[in-house]
């Protein structure tokens, strides 16, 4: 794709406070970003999906579906053969995969919309790795079943990011993890990690399934499944004696993959925008420097550098000499980035030079505070003296700018620390199977109080389909 030619930009002084917003206004949205649906964008963000997939695979069921649209079972078989005639994985039909695909049909239907969505800006980097090292491109709905394409999704046992690394086997594959960095989070690292391992599985048992089924529980529950079944080394035979997770395992994989083909067929219309949203690129990071001080430099949502920089665990970029850090930005946000580039890092250590030290209360989310605004204060030094987010405070405050002014007080709800505290507080352990609604509380402050607890969780386990709530109710916080 041909990309406009970015304008030179005029390199600007941002040591002073009060030219960021001069600063900003030469620097406006691409169009296509601006008329970017809502809807979808919240979606691209905000992905909670990633609970309920692991839950349906662990708890996976074989009953039959009486399902609503007219899906005979030959119909089914047909589908299934002209997929498997072009792919080397074995979509053979039975009944097992009948009731999978069936089940997702008929529960699942909103939340496959959702990651058709996610998958058109994830699929296209997947494909050009998979290709480059020769492995089947259908392995791009193996990120869905693992990670329901959340880069910064983490199992119950540490498994993380889109391809769900361990701590050893992503070292293994030079993932390498530091208090700032997590790169099994980092989507393009993380993703040639996966096609080298997955390359190599496939090498040691020649079949793709096995090779699938290995990815999830490691090649020794596979090899030991095998001499249990009596040597059978066909997926479906050795089902039966592979962990509970695994079993449930090539049958989502197979079942995403049928229903991604056949999404037209299935009437799936999930909320595309008509462009390609996120037409990026990177820069070299040459000095430390935060992504909301980029965000509020550059005037680009938090939202988006989040999305964009997910390896970044505390949304700040170390400049260590021997790492090449990258900063990835929309296309034409980098030539304005560059051209001032001097100018932003001054301003960025000017700010971590006067940042005061880490709140040394803890702060409960439920609790609001009224914050006079002082001189020299801006939204995004606020945003980072109470570990929030410079959206979180327009929104709380009906700010449609970031222009503030000294004397006026803004509404906080601070969270339990701040997010630039050298050692962070973890999450309390959940001591009472129940918890009681305060005011001011949400689905999202309940789920950080306790570790372990998402909101996911706390939806499914109180039979919430929104996110109301009202003082005084009491929620599960267990199954």
């Amino acid at each position: 794709m041909n990309k406009p030619v970015l304008k030179a930009h005029k390199r600007l002084d941002l040591s002073d406070v009060s030219v960021i917003s001069n600063f900003q206004e030469g620097f406006k949205d691409h169009p296509s970003i601006e008329a970017l649906d809502a809807r979808w964008k919240q979606e691209l963000f905000n992905s909670s999906l990633y609970d309920s997939i692991y839950e349906t695979i662990i708890n996976q069921d074989y009953t039959n579906v009486e399902f609503v649209v007219n899906l005979p079972t030959e119909t089914l078989k047909k589908q299934l053969a002209d997929l498997n005639a072009k792919t080397p994985f074995n979509v053979e039909y039975n009944p097992s995969l009948e009731s999978v695909i069936k089940n997702y049909l008929k529960n699942r239907h909103q939340s496959l919309e959702r990651l058709m969505a996610l998958s058109d800006y994830y699929f296209p980097l997947f494909e050009q790795v998979l290709d480059k090292y020769d492995l089947p491109l259908e392995i791009k709905y193996l990120a869905i079943v693992e990670s329901a394409l959340k880069p910064r999704a983490k199992s119950r046992v540490g498994a993380t990011g889109l391809w769900q690394f361990m701590f050893g086997t992503g070292k293994e594959y030079d993932l390498n993890v530091s208090s700032y960095v997590d790169e099994r989070m980092d989507p393009i690292k993380s993703t040639e990690a996966s096609a080298k391992y997955l390359a190599k599985l496939y090498k040691i048992f020649g079949d793709w399934d096995l090779a699938l089924a290995s990815y999830n529980s490691g090649p020794g529950n596979v090899t030991k499944a095998i001499r249990r079944s009596g040597g059978y080394t066909n997926y479906w035979n050795i089902r039966p004696y592979l962990p509970r997770e695994t079993a449930g395992y090539l049958p989502a994989f197979l079942a995403t993959m049928y229903i991604f083909e056949y999404a037209d067929f299935h009437d799936f219309k999930p909320k595309r925008p008509e462009f390609a949203y996120f037409e990026t690129d990177t820069v070299h990071v040459k000095q430390q420097i935060s992504l909301d001080q980029v965000a509020e430099i550059m005037d680009i949502e938090m939202e988006v550098l989040q999305f964009l920089n997910p390896s970044y665990k505390l949304d700040i970029i170390p400049h260590v000499a021997s790492k090449d850090y990258k900063l990835r930005l929309p296309w034409d946000k980098v030539g304005a980035f560059v051209a001032n580039e001097n100018a932003i890092y001054a301003k960025a250590k000017a700010d971590f030079d006067k940042r005061e030290k880490p709140l040394p209360q803890l702060f409960e989310v439920s609790n609001k505070i009224r914050y006079r605004i002082r001189s020299g204060d801006y939204l995004g030094l606020i945003a980072r003296k109470f570990g929030v987010r410079v959206s979180q405070i327009k929104k709380w405050n009906g700010l449609r700018n970031n222009n503030i002014r000294v004397g006026k007080h803004l509404t906080i709800y601070p969270r339990r620390a701040t997010v630039y505290a050298s050692t962070k507080k973890k999450a309390i352990k959940v001591s009472s199977n129940t918890y009681v609604v305060k005011s001011g509380d949400s689905l999202w402050s309940i789920s950080q109080k306790f570790a372990g607890v998402s909101v996911e969780n706390l939806k499914r386990w109180n039979n919430i389909s929104g996110n109301r709530l009202k003082p005084g109710m009491r929620l599960k916080l267990k199954k």
